[in-house]
């Protein structure tokens, strides 16, 4: 039984959605142990969710039971469903009921919610590691998977648990996607625990969002970016919330200027704030800036987290072992998956990674053995001969002014995209003062909306095209 479930309070609440349905821990593990009734062993599943009790049953009842979902969101858009249908044609699909006429397969049955169905393909050969499998991050068709081993679950929920000082106390207020991974760590990390999970659809902006928030005594949050950048424009240091003692940052690199802020807000109030560092490949959580640091090291990831070691290595694959110095971040850990899926034939596939993964960021550590993200390995233009990163220039954008923007080009120039017209010339002007290159180099673009994915990454892929 993965995380312990079977030691738990069994009339312990595991978790309660904005509907009010309730699910303890006894129930979960019943709900376990009934669908061996239902699917034979090893069984692959498309598992559709939404933020509610029957997405987390199902999730936490597949991966107990020894079969393996391939979590979604449970609105997918269809071309993509279709697509991922064709290459891994599972023999399960499982998604909310109200959806389930859609799919005009043989019911299996019905509870929390969900309908399960069998859409009789052919078993699939499975590796006895393998748990469950996600899409990779920011996946706008692409068939590939990230596949997760069951140590990887442990292991996160156990980091993840040590360094944020999880209890059975805890509420966790749960608002990214269960096909989200740092969404699914926050699950598994408050399961292991015995604490209990706040799960939502409803949107931040939502009175009936902070109802529940309030009502139910949410202790923790957990946010990317563009979570934070919704509370900052909605007057939350404002707000009275006495029972929310700690806030957690992934998901991306945030605006300085907006990190530190919710440093010094934490700080003031006697409330923790912690930036973590993770990727899909790393089940979540890889580094984590502890709070009493925040405020010090603001921009910083931190260090590894427990049980985990960070590492550079320079062009040629050398260690570095002095301080700031930039290269290639490494982690090793046992919360590194097995590698991808880009066909059925390779969920039997063993571990192709063996707890070690080049993490594509570049990155330098200071004297304290703290990291700094620069940017991706290939999110950098050569313009003009001068290398420019363009992760850098969009916290340069952000840094100086409030708006949203987006920064890709070739060698030739950089094309920066902005969603507020009357702040095109001032963008251009600070670029060019900040990398002494000319104006021609950067071509300003206003559209209406940066193109993000369900966790609020910006789908750079799109502007590209």
């Amino acid at each position: 039984m993965i995380l312990s479930l079977n030691e738990r309070p069994q009339d312990a609440v595991a978790a309660i959605d904005a509907s009010g349905a309730v699910l303890r821990y006894g129930e979960l593990l019943s709900f376990s142990e009934r669908i061996g009734s239902w699917l034979p062993a090893r069984s692959l599943l498309f598992l559709l969710t939404e933020n509610n009790v029957g997405g987390i049953v199902w999730s936490m009842g597949c991966i107990n039971s020894g079969n393996v979902p391939l979590i979604l969101n449970a609105h997918i858009e269809e071309g993509l469903y279709h697509n991922l249908f064709e290459i891994y044609r599972p023999s399960y699909v499982c998604l909310p009921t109200s959806m389930a006429a859609v799919l005009r397969y043989e019911k299996v049955c019905e509870y929390y919610g969900y309908t399960l169905l069998h859409t009789g393909m052919e078993p699939c050969a499975l590796h006895a590691d393998l748990s469950h499998l996600l899409p990779t991050s920011g996946s706008t068709g692409s068939p590939k998977l990230v596949r997760h081993k069951y140590e990887n679950i442990e292991a996160a929920a156990l980091n993840i648990s040590t360094f944020f000082g999880l209890t059975p106390d805890d509420r966790a207020l749960l608002v990214l996607p269960l096909y989200y991974t740092m969404g699914l760590s926050v699950v598994f990390s408050h399961l292991y625990v015995g604490a209990t999970v706040l799960i939502t659809n409803q949107s931040m902006t939502d009175k009936a969002f902070w109802n529940f928030m309030k009502e139910q005594r949410a202790t923790s949050f957990t946010g990317v970016p563009y979570s934070f950048e919704i509370l900052n424009l909605m007057r939350f240091f404002r707000m009275d919330l006495p029972d929310l003692t700690l806030l957690t940052q992934g998901g991306g690199k945030m605006p300085r200027q907006l990190n530190l802020k919710f440093a010094e807000y934490c700080c003031d109030n006697g409330k923790r704030w912690i930036a973590t560092y993770g990727q899909s490949e790393g089940t979540a959580r890889m580094a984590y800036l502890p709070a009493e640091w925040a405020i010090e090291k603001v921009g910083s990831i931190g260090r590894a987290v427990p049980n985990a070691e960070l590492s550079l290595i320079d062009s040629e694959g050398n260690r570095i072992e002095g301080a700031n110095t930039e290269g290639e971040m490494c982690y090793r850990g046992k919360n590194v998956t097995m590698g991808y899926a880009r066909s059925r034939e390779d969920l039997s596939l063993g571990d192709e990674r063996n707890g070690f993964m080049r993490t594509g960021d570049l990155a330098y550590r200071d004297e304290d053995g703290c990291y700094y993200i620069v940017g991706r390995m290939g999110r950098f233009l050569k313009l003009f001969g001068m290398r420019i990163g363009l992760d850098e220039c969009e916290q340069i954008i952000k840094g100086k002014y409030p708006i949203e923007c987006a920064c890709v080009g070739t060698d030739e120039k950089m094309a920066v995209y902005l969603t507020d017209e009357q702040y095109a010339t001032a963008v251009k002007e600070v670029l060019v003062e900040k990398t002494k290159l000319v104006a021609s180099a950067f071509e300003v673009k206003v559209i209406d909306e940066i193109p993000k994915n369900e966790a609020g990454k910006i789908l750079y892929s799109k502007l590209n095209s």
